[in-house]
């Protein structure tokens, strides 16, 4: 469990205390998972690099001025919760968004037990009020095809909104895809935990007009 290492300078404190709640929470989520389908079965032998490095590999992603995190489809909580994790004490508060509510039991007793800067929002996210509410970062692991998670991201952006965004080895397809109804910058950077998947980083996020 040494990668996490390459992350500690991103961390708020230090890093045996997060590594000690990225392990509470690795437990947490195989106790659940016996009778939840929160991951997959056949990656839960490899929980820590298949889902919790892979969701905290953001980090040197994040400027020190994103602070209103929001997840869309948290599901079993990644990326958001090992991100809200290593970011607790510091200035990062998270919403995340989940419709089903046995999950969303889950999300709230880990967020509950590891003393987290976190919400839940039990719904989907077109039940969320995005008429004042504007984010720094929205992350998404998982979710949908990157033409319909574009659809729903898009309420919650503002002009300095950035989506980071996992996506697998078809991510190509996907961009050439959204690039019909969408128009947005982004940035790719690889996967520290999959070849050939990547992160994406989405920004100017805006509907074509024609």
């Amino acid at each position: 469990m040494a990668e996490i290492t390459l992350y500690a300078p991103y961390f708020a404190r230090p890093e045996p205390e997060v590594r000690r709640d990225l392990e509470s929470f690795s437990a947490l989520l195989r106790k659940w998972n016996a009778v939840q389908n929160l991951v997959s079965r056949e990656t839960e032998t490899a929980l820590w690099e298949r889902h919790i490095v892979d969701s905290i590999q953001i980090l040197p992603l994040l400027r020190p001025t994103d602070e209103r995190i929001l997840d869309i489809g948290s599901g079993g909580g990644l990326p958001a919760i090992p991100l809200a994790i290593a970011l607790k004490g510091g200035p990062a508060r998270f919403q995340l968004v989940e419709p089903i509510g046995k999950k969303v039991a889950f999300l709230r007793q880990a967020i509950r037990d590891l003393g987290l800067a976190a919400a839940v929002h039990a719904g989907r996210s077109d039940t969320l009020d995005s008429r004042e509410t504007r984010f720094d970062v929205i992350t998404s692991r998982a979710l949908a095809a990157l033409p319909e998670l574009l659809g729903l991201i898009h309420p919650f952006f503002g002009p300095e909104t950035r989506a980071i965004l996992h996506k697998g080895r078809d991510y190509a397809r996907e961009l050439e895809e959204s690039r019909l109804a969408w128009d947005f910058d982004v940035i790719l950077t690889n996967s520290a935990t999959e070849t050939g998947a990547v992160l994406l980083q989405v920004s100017k996020l805006r509907r074509k007009t024609s």
